[in-house]
């Protein structure tokens, strides 16, 4: 797994170097501005791209947007800090794959990365009702209304638990079925939203009003 990591302070840049290649992923480059992550991205073709989010020179969610426009097949992992929680949400808007605290422990940046990188979204429960409650209070639709109202009773519950932050083996111990269930499961929900992945399935869930933004509760 090839990556690429964009953060304007070099120290760490060289931290997640070094974590990430511990742990036997290989850094192909580096960018510190926006503008230099999307040349540097177009140029090596990464897996995943670790997006720092604010920075001179063009910052993460201008580059998140044009690096999924030009290089479809790199998946950006967004870095952020409680205090920028606004940023996060323009970021998944985007195309993110997801994103992560920047004060994740070490492992839990390398699970973040592979993640991503085989497919999967990354959404950090410890941010992710913070992220959406701005939407949530904006944005009122009632649920009766549009695709929700396809969802099943147990695509609702998946839907609810996706956005409380919930991993496929997660799911599948939730709902007592195997984790090919699951999958199923989320599947039909993505397909029957209209959205592309896991991530834009949790931004719709928040945006529609489903899920209260103060306990990450689906209402019936």
């Amino acid at each position: 797994m090839r990556v690429v990591v964009v953060d304007d302070q070099e120290m760490m840049r060289s931290a997640f170097r070094t974590i990430l290649e511990a742990s036997g992923l290989e850094v192909v480059g580096e960018a510190a501005s926006g503008d230099e992550a999307l040349r540097v991205v177009e140029h090596l073709r990464p897996d995943v791209v670790v997006m720092d989010v604010r920075m001179p020179g063009g910052d993460g969610l201008s580059a998140t947007r044009e690096i999924v426009a030009a290089v479809p097949s790199a998946r950006v992992l967004v870095l952020t800090t409680f205090d920028l929680d606004e940023y996060v949400y323009g970021a998944l808007q985007s195309g993110a794959a997801g994103f992560l605290l920047k004060n994740a422990a070490p492992e839990e940046l390398v699970a973040a990365v592979r993640a991503v990188g085989a497919g999967d979204s990354v959404l950090d429960p410890r941010v992710t009702g913070r992220v959406m409650a701005r939407v949530t209070r904006r944005r009122q639709l009632s649920e009766a209304s549009g695709a929700l109202a396809t969802l099943t009773e147990r695509e609702k519950d998946v839907l609810a638990l996706l956005a409380r932050g919930l991993s496929n083996t997660e799911l599948a111990a939730a709902l007592e079925v195997t984790e090919a269930t699951a999958k199923t499961h989320v599947s039909h929900v993505l397909t029957k939203l209209g959205v592309r992945d896991r991530v834009q399935a949790v931004i719709y869930a928040y945006e529609t009003g489903f899920v209260d933004d103060r306990d990450g509760v689906g209402r019936s």
